[in-house]
């Protein structure tokens, strides 16, 4: 038995460090940390654009030889047997343009043995190319153009934009106002990576038709002849519209959507539309992407986006669930900026939503049109207690448990940012990821995250119509092994850690037949040294796949969901507990445990390794006095 000192110590020592980094603002602030494509497609850019930052660049030049593996290729995750090929055509397209180093160091000849032998430059994945196209350094596809005219359709047609999701749409539609033109960048005169090419470029090599579920090819050229049909009025109406649309969703800092990836394909696209590269626009754009600079004494890199209000919003709840009063200074300065984060206007959502009122929060701190499901029920949990003393946060809390509620899709499960967005046709249009990202349907892990809020924060019962649909979906999606799938987080532990907890959360008993059968999957796949561990290819493959070695936030998450039922004398439980007090390694500690975009972008989230072992020692901790 793991003693209560012991223990108790730990969980000090944790809030200790946490309050020495937190800042002034109230906020945590920890790196938001991709692979190589952020910072090879701002050099490429700042190149491009003749910003010569040369520091910078050299910086970021460096982060990407840290991520080389030592065949010469670029990983996504340390597991990833035979390298990443998208990642290694960016990072070495990306070095050439540093300046710094040449097609003949040895470095970059192992890279171009890679990408040769896994089919060149023709099997990247359809973002890159687009961005090695409009830098000259790739062909358009000949034939195909996209109808502008489409964007004139009605949010209330089932085949408007609006049915594809808002991450989607936001790449979406600068990538084919660009396309469309094809528009390009002239290069630097000595750039040219044609040496890449394993075959002779097609069009076709653009499209994914590989899947048996993907659209019939037949079908999209009927669609799009219908509307290349139009009258070239239309079409020009659709540009501005496609221009229009971006303009309105630019943040403060000069980001699109407060995402860097958004903000290098608007800089193309309104290059493209005629803006000049010394214009306001674009160097507001420019001057953003280096706002999302990430650096301290171990790396520089450019974050997608910053993940403060997430963060902020879990370590606040975690410091209270390990019970630090909401009346300290470190959660009050917390609570104050989470206030200061709430959305007030209504955006995109509000297409599929019109009755709602604004109140939710966004991921990142300078979001203010982009607020999401996950992020909003994280800060209503942080600021729960302070709103039962203070009038200001009440009305907080209140109008984003209503926001919160309101978003529930029809099927009774939650998806992240928007509400019944889950088109099919979208889902199967032939490109790479269609399925993961061309949707927003509900999943596991928003749906139990927003259940167990509902549940133990807003005090609705397993009978309360919006947690009885939850529940019944919850129920219906249960994969057969006892898991469930989790589309922000790797991955199946992350998605049965929110499942089980939300479920509890309703009111589901301990030997209801899915917390039963999920529990036995957990245990099942305990390391022996009482941690959990699971490959980022499990989200590829869609099945679980295990990791050989154990990190800190699958521990932290599979530990939290077993004491929502096992006593915590269990034998499992006293390893698991042990295990995250013990060190672990580098190798551990940095591999990626978030989920941006399958196959492509996985993150490291260095907040998880304090937050989430924090939740799950103080449940451990106080699982008598709060009877989980």
């Amino acid at each position: 038995m793991i003693s209560t000192k012991k223990v108790n110590n730990y969980i000090q020592m944790m809030i200790d460090d946490l309050r020495q980094s937190q800042h002034t603002d109230g906020s945590w602030r920890f790196c938001f940390e991709g692979g190589p494509m952020t910072d090879a497609f701002m050099i490429i850019l700042l190149r491009s654009l003749q910003v010569n930052d040369d520091e910078l660049i050299r910086k970021l030049s460096e982060r990407i030889l840290t991520l080389q593996s030592v065949d010469g290729i670029w990983k996504l995750y340390e597991d990833e047997k035979e390298g990443n090929l998208t990642a290694t055509v960016q990072a070495y397209t990306a070095l050439l343009y540093s300046g710094f180093y040449k097609k003949t160091d040895p470095i970059l000849i192992r890279a171009e043995t890679y990408i040769l032998s896994n089919g060149g430059l023709s099997n990247v994945h359809f973002m890159t190319k687009w961005f090695l196209a409009v830098n000259g350094l790739y062909p358009w596809p000949k034939l195909f153009r996209f109808p502008l005219s489409y964007l004139l359709l009605p949010a209330s047609s089932p085949f408007s934009m609006y049915e594809m999701s808002s991450y989607a749409r936001i790449h979406f539609m600068p990538m084919i106002l660009a396309m469309n033109k094809r528009y390009i960048h002239s290069p630097p005169t000595n750039i040219d990576i044609s040496h890449l090419y394993a075959s002779k470029p097609k069009s076709i090599d653009w499209l994914s038709f590989s899947d048996s579920e993907r659209m019939n090819p037949g079908h999209i050229r009927n669609m799009i002849r219908g509307f290349l049909s139009f009258p070239a009025y239309y079409h020009t109406l659709g540009e501005k519209a496609a221009e229009k649309y971006m303009l309105q969703r630019i943040e403060k800092d000069g980001t699109l959507f407060s995402y860097a990836s958004a903000t290098f394909f608007m800089i193309y696209a309104l290059l493209a539309l005629g803006y000049k590269e010394k214009s306001a626009q674009i160097q507001q754009a420019i001057s953003g992407l280096k706002s999302l600079l990430y650096e301290d004494e171990k790396i520089t890199t450019l974050e997608n986006s910053t993940s403060t209000v997430w963060d902020t919003a879990l370590l606040s709840y975690s410091l209270q669930k390990a019970n630090v009063p909401s009346e300290d200074p470190m959660i009050k300065r917390a609570s104050t900026y989470l206030l200061s984060r709430q959305h007030t206007k209504k955006a995109d959502w509000r297409i599929h939503n019109p009755e709602a009122k604004a109140g939710g929060w966004g991921f990142s701190n300078i979001n203010t049109n982009h607020p999401d499901n996950d992020d909003t029920a994280a800060a209503l949990r942080a600021i729960t207690q302070p709103s039962m003393s203070d009038s200001m946060y009440f009305e907080a809390w209140n109008k984003g448990s209503s926001w919160l509620i309101s978003m529930q899709n029809r099927d009774g499960g939650f998806g992240a940012f928007e509400r019944n967005v889950n088109n099919p046709i979208f889902a199967s249009i032939p490109l790479e990821n269609a399925k993961d990202a061309a949707t927003d349907p509900s999943t596991a892990d928003l749906t139990g995250r927003v259940l167990e809020y509902f549940g133990n924060f807003a005090g609705l019962t397993k009978n309360h119509p919006a947690v009885k649909a939850a529940v019944s979906w919850l129920e219906n999606h249960q994969e057969k092994n006892g898991s469930w799938y989790g589309r922000w987080g790797v991955c199946y532990i992350y998605g049965t850690w929110a499942a089980i907890t939300g479920l509890k959360a309703a009111g589901l008993s301990n030997s209801h037949p899915a917390i039963m059968k999920a529990v036995k999957w957990l245990l099942k796949i305990q390391h022996e040294d009482g941690g959990f561990g699971e490959s980022c290819r499990s989200c590829e493959v869609k099945t679980y796949l295990p990791l050989g070695f154990s990190t800190p936030s699958q521990t932290a998450w599979a530990l939290d969901a077993l004491l929502c039922v096992l006593d915590k004398n269990d034998v499992s439980i006293q390893k698991g507990i042990s295990r995250l007090m013990q060190p672990f390694d580098e190798r551990s500690n940095t591999y990626p445990t978030g989920i941006g975009l399958p196959k492509q972008f996985y993150i490291r989230y260095p907040g998880y390794n304090k937050i989430f072992p924090l939740l799950a020692l103080s449940h451990y901790r106080n699982q008598k006095r709060e009877n989980l």
